[in-house]
């Protein structure tokens, strides 16, 4: 189980940098292939930006044309999962377990090779990586 990090909007408002408060914290989206991690293949994890709760092994992402970075799968526990009924449209939103910070979406079914036959499709300002 992950420990739970909160803090009031006012607190992230004031640790987190403009862009990544808009999409951790209102559920923003960034452009598509702006992130630095869409074509990052480093070996390490991927933390949530917010509260540095490790979110992703680099040996779950994957290539997948989206201008996003994509993973398969998530570090078992730390990525929650909400319907997200927005822009007349269902999907499946995923946020950091920990502090409930938004990542992106959960696709499934897309025919990616890959275990899972899904796609996180994650804001790269959502993530840090470490070595």
């Amino acid at each position: 189980m992950v420990e739970t990090k909160t803090k009031a909007e006012e607190e992230w408002k004031a640790i987190l940098a403009p862009e990544q408060f808009r999409v951790l914290r209102m559920k923003g989206t960034e452009p598509a292939g702006t992130g630095k991690y869409d074509s990052h293949y480093e070996e390490g994890v991927y933390d949530c930006a917010a509260c540095g709760t490790p979110l992703y092994k680099s040996t779950t992402k994957f290539k997948s044309g989206c201008g996003w970075p994509a993973f398969f799968d998530a570090i078992p526990g730390a990525v929650n999962r909400h319907e997200d009924r927005a822009f007349g449209m269902i999907r499946t939103e995923i946020t950091c377990a920990a502090c409930g910070g938004h990542l992106g979406h959960v696709f499934k079914g897309e025919g990616f090779p890959t275990p899972t036959d899904e796609r996180h499709c994650v804001n790269s300002v959502s993530l840090t990586f470490k070595s």
